[in-house]
């Protein structure tokens, strides 16, 4: 079994808390850190297997059509880095409003892939999946 070199533990640590702030983002509207956090080319599979580009993710989070009133882990987030990229899984913890409509409080598995663009770490994929 390898260990994690320490330049990779430090930098599981930044990516778990740079995921911690992006969510933080998404639930409280922040538009300025979430644009900072999401690479221009992001994409996102929703858990009912839409997609959706950077702006139209976070057009919806400024709109409020998607509300999240609840987004965070509710597990460790598992760090793999692979060089200039970085993927992350955990499960979460989500309270959403989509077009006015309250979405069940669910768990969700999320895989997410970092990579750094101009000194930032950013995210690029993200797909959820509902935990059944």
């Amino acid at each position: 079994m390898t260990h994690p070199s320490v330049a990779d533990a430090e930098l599981a640590d930044l990516i778990r808390a740079t995921e911690r702030e992006r969510l933080r983002a998404l639930v409280e509207a922040d538009m300025v850190v979430a644009e900072q956090l999401h690479a221009d080319d992001f994409q996102l599979i929703n858990p009912f297997g839409g997609t959706a580009t950077k702006a139209e993710y976070l057009e919806d989070i400024a709109s409020g059509e998607t509300n999240y009133l609840v987004f965070e882990p509710d597990c460790e987030i598992a760090v793999h880095v692979y060089g200039g990229a970085v993927a992350i899984r955990y499960i979460s913890r989500i309270e959403i409003i989509v077009s006015g409509d309250p979405i069940p409080p669910g768990h969700y598995w999320h895989t997410d892939v970092y990579e750094q663009h101009e000194g930032l770490w950013q995210a690029v994929w993200s797909q959820a999946t509902q935990v059944q």
